[in-house]
């Protein structure tokens, strides 16, 4: 289940539409009544049962389809008694119907390659149930198999009881998954935006005694009268002939029939006339928030030309707004960590304009009077000008880069966002649609206008604020009420005009020389060697078009880290946000406004990288940031001090939960304690200082081996003379090359669990299992033989844990071999489950494995397992994403070039002996390490 939340910034409107001229075409979907044109690439039809269909012919991917079929049904249709049903039947989808076995469906879907989870996926929603295929081939036969299956969801699934007592646990797994301190605050805060309205009392994930309870016939019902043809839309985007799609839809669902009495549509109840109302949420483990709002009726008129005009112009006068707060959190005192604004549509119930900040738990009151005076600010003097034309330059600019990679848009996304439009009963229009309609609306826009639109978004009932914080207010509502009152009674002033300013890195001198190029044919690349000792590897693709992915990775990484002490690799998000020497982050976004760049610093095992993305005409851009961020860094304290509270507040966040435990030592845990990997504890925030980044980036930056990748929309010609211009141009360094030799070692076995405590609920434990494995190049036909057996192992606990005994939500099980640290990797298995359900956790993968020591594994188990992995990688080697990941570091590491040369082959030469070889060397109990993670007696609640 996949839920959407509140501050997603959606693109709506808040005043009645004018009649719009009706188009007399496609009956039933929201072009048919509007004057917008939907895309002419789509084809829009009915079937006489009343279930609408979206085919769409798309060659990106090449040779893959995707299958959506939306059921307009969710929690919100829901009865009493039903609450969390809409949920379950989701759930029971997947556990036999008329013509499909129980447990056949996933089974089916991995022998043609689709990955549980991955590629075959739900989510139940408040409006809607999606079911999605994202299939790896469009032949015939695997396109008629994604189309059964989706017709038999449609009215065919049986609701076994016996198959319902297990799935019941399942489901169950995902509420203890789902309740962090984090979704109740997010519950407390629809309470406030909603109150009193069905969506607050109808969340997805339900009521536990009733998931627990409820009887299949109660299922059943909840099935028939929801999932019928009229509330039905079959969406189809792929490598395939329309004509021959729509033929198959209408063969295959032309005789679904509603069955019995259907739900009444549900009555979202009315938005509350309130004032001034304060609440406030204390959660320990959450984050500190707070919120204005002023919320109004749902707004549901037609989608057209006129809505669009508003929703342009309210979402500028946003935009403003955003940019100022983003700009306050940037300061060297700021007064809030961030900040965000949105206006939008919520859940059929109300439409809510909302300003909300994420503070230090102390500092919530500036936090809250800044947001106050930001909106009243903006309410009373306006736009200027010069923001205005800003937010159309950047505005346009995006939209003008969708239209001219509409040809290469993706085939899920473009499915998703066909839902997406469904779901809001919008058009589904085409970007250069949408960039004409964004020209015609700013055409002679004036400020005045935007300031009008401005006063009535901040407008309706409210204003509803809300403070959710994990300590105790002193005071409490009454002192949030009594600063919400100080800050507005607090005068604001008109926001001062902004100078002009300049670029300062377009030029860092001659262009290096090149002193090698060599090709690189089989891959479709091109190396280059400047004379400055930095390298440069280049691929062109034409994946996505008006794409170009760059990385620049630089130094050792965490291999030439110290071992004995923790150093400040924790703070690297503050290194882009501390901008240049020359410029502010802030100032350089104004000077570069209207071309698209960015660019973000990760640690990784073998090297600092830098990466950005762009489109070919802002390349030169692209690389001249980066070059900056290389040459002339600014390393300013406010942004590490951002980042230093950012962490102090995530701190408790992360012991509130077992996940949140596990994603913190786990790091440390599976490589021995080396600090590395370690996360920072409060005393090392506090000791820490901005110069600590500076001192992990300066040498590795001035002095240590680079090279730059670049993949994408754009020729090896071109990327080279760029780079020269930039990179090429910086004073020399070393030739790329590995970081030095550096131990790692995987933890020694367990005879009990380690254990680690949160503060969460005392039914909610992680279960962790992992052995030792070798680094991947010490035999890379060995490493893939450890892929598939972790495949396999996987499907083993999915079969096992989740469907036969229902104790889990979603287990997982990978393999981790080292591509930086010689002999170093590992396997593991982990589970959600409650602690007492754990001993049986370890001695199913106990059996597994030496099931697997013991026994070669089926052909059609190994099929399963490897077409999954297979397909996987053949849709992403059709990405920019995977050859920038491939490639980055090759020239130092060649090896990096065979793993992609030998991957498919690998995989295709695994055989059942490979898998039983592999358990039997590296899955057997005594190199087992344990871990468990689970709420302390005294915190347990």
């Amino acid at each position: 289940m996949r839920r959407r939340l509140c501050l997603a910034l959606l693109a709506t409107a808040s005043l009645v539409a004018a009649a719009p001229a009706v188009r007399a075409s496609a009956p039933g979907w929201p072009q048919a009544g509007s004057d917008l044109a939907a895309d002419p690439a789509v084809r829009f039809g009915a079937l006489a049962n009343g279930m609408r269909y979206a085919i769409m012919r798309n060659d990106t991917p090449a040779g893959q389809t995707s299958i959506r079929l939306r059921i307009g049904s969710g929690s919100l249709e829901e009865s009493d008694d039903q609450q969390g049903l809409a949920h379950v039947l989701e759930h029971m989808a997947f556990k036999g119907s008329t013509h499909v076995a129980a447990g056949e469906m996933v089974k089916i879907l991995q022998r043609e390659g689709l990955a549980f989870g991955a590629d075959t996926n739900a989510e139940t929603e408040w409006t809607q149930t999606v079911y999605m295929f994202d299939l790896p081939r469009s032949d015939e036969a695997t396109i008629d198999t994604g189309l059964m299956l989706m017709r038999e969801t449609a009215s065919e699934l049986l609701i076994d009881p016996k198959s319902l007592a297990t799935e019941r646990g399942v489901v169950l797994s995902e509420e203890r998954l789902r309740d962090t301190p984090q979704y109740r605050a997010f519950k407390a805060q629809l309470d406030l935006l909603a109150h009193g309205q069905r969506a607050t009392t109808r969340f997805p994930i339900g009521k536990v005694d009733i998931v627990q309870t409820a009887p299949a016939s109660l299922i059943r019902e909840f099935y028939r009268a929801n999932y019928r043809p009229d509330r039905a839309t079959l969406i189809v985007v792929g490598d395939f002939d329309p004509a021959a799609m729509e033929a198959k839809i209408k063969a295959r669902f032309s005789d679904w029939k509603g069955v019995g009495p259907e739900t009444a549509e549900p009555d979202p109840g009315h938005v509350e006339q309130r004032g001034l109302t304060v609440r406030i949420v204390e959660l320990p483990g959450a984050s500190t928030q707070t919120q204005i709002a002023w919320a109004r009726p749902y707004d549901d008129s037609p989608d057209t030309a006129a809505k669009r005009r508003r929703d342009t112009i309210e979402n500028l006068a946003l935009s403003v707004l955003n940019r100022r707060l983003g700009k306050l959190a940037r300061d060297e005192h700021p007064p809030f960590l961030g900040a965000e604004a949105a206006f939008q549509n919520l859940l059929h119930s109300d439409k809510v304009a909302i300003v909300e900040t994420v503070s230090t738990p102390d500092g919530w009151r500036p936090a809250l009077d800044s947001a106050e005076h930001e909106v009243r600010r903006l309410v009373t003097f306006g736009v200027r000008a010069d923001e205005l034309a800003r937010e159309i330059t950047e505005t346009r600019t995006a939209l003008v880069n969708a239209a001219a990679g509409a040809a290469t848009r993706r085939t899920p996304d473009l499915a998703t966002g066909l839902v997406g439009a469904v779901d809001e009963n919008n058009v589904f229009t085409n970007p250069a649609e949408d960039l004409a309609l964004f020209d015609a609306d700013v055409k002679g826009l004036a400020p005045a206008e935007i300031d009008a639109a401005t006063r009535a978004v901040f407008a309706g009932a409210g204003p509803l604020v809300e403070l959710a914080t994990p300590r105790t207010v002193d005071g409490g509502e009454a002192a949030v009420a009594a600063e919400y009152a100080k800050a507005h009674a607090e005068p604001v002033t008109a926001p001062a005009a902004e100078a002009a300013i300049a670029w300062p890195y377009a030029s860092f001198g001659p262009a290096g020389g090149i002193a090698e190029r060599r090709p690189a044919d089989d891959l479709g690349a091109t190396v280059v060697r400047f004379a400055n000792g930095v390298g440069l590897t280049v691929k062109p693709t034409t994946f996505r078009k008006d794409q170009v992915l760059v990385s620049v990775v630089f130094g050792g990484g965490r291999a030439a880290l110290p071992t004995d002490h923790p150093v400040a690799v924790w703070a690297a998000p503050a290194f882009t946000a501390g901008g240049f020497k020359a410029i502010s982050l802030e100032d350089s976004e104004r000077a570069l406004a209207g071309r698209i760049y960015d660019a973000n610093l990760t640690v990784r095992d073998r090297a600092f990288e830098l990466t950005g993305t762009t489109r070919p005409a802002d390349l030169d851009t692209q690389l001249q940031v980066l070059a900056a961020y290389v040459a002339d860094p600014g390393f300013r304290p406010e942004a590490f001090e951002r980042v230093r509270g950012a962490y102090l507040s995530m701190l408790p966040q992360l012991a509130a939960t077992p996940s949140g435990v596990l994603s913190r030592d786990l790091g440390s845990l599976v490589h021995s304690g080396d600090p590395r990997w370690s996360f920072p504890d409060q005393a090392a925030l506090a000791a820490a200082t901005p110069d600590d980044l500076k001192a992990l980036l300066d040498d590795p930056l001035a002095h240590g081996p680079m090279e730059i990748t670049i993949v994408g929309d754009v020729t090896a010609d071109r990327a080279i003379e760029l780079a020269a211009s930039t990179f090429g141009a910086l004073p020399p360094r070393p030739a790329p090359a590995p970081p030095p030799p550096s131990a790692v070692h995987f933890p020694a076995p367990t005879a009990r669990p380690v254990g680690r405590t949160d503060t969460g609920r005392a039914d909610q434990a992680v279960a962790f299992v992992g052995w030792p494995v070798t680094d991947f190049f010490a035999d890379m036909q060995r490493s893939r033989d450890a892929y598939l057996t972790a495949d396999v192992l996987q499907n083993r606990l999915l079969d096992q844990v989740r469907i036969a005994q229902g104790a889990t939500y979603s287990p997982q099980t990978q393999v981790e071999p080292s591509e930086a640290f010689a002999g170093y990797g590992y396997a593991f298995s982990l589970v959600e489950m409650p602690p007492a359900k754990i001993p049986g956790f370890y001695a199913t993968v106990s059996q597994i494995t030496a099931d697997l020591r013991a026994n070669p594994v089926s052909a059609d188990e190994l099929t399963r397992a490897r077409n999954p992995h297979v397909e996987g990688i053949r849709k992403a080697q059709l990405t920019n994403e995977y050859w920038l990941q491939r490639l980055s570091g090759s020239i130092a590491d060649p090896r990096l070039l065979d793993l992609i040369r030998t991957t498919i082959r690998d995989y295709e030469k695994v055989a059942p002996a490979d898998i039983e070889a592999i358990a039997r060397a590296y899955l057997t109990d005594d190199k087992a390490w344990k871990l468990v993670v689970q709420a302390a007696p005294a915190a347990a609640n």
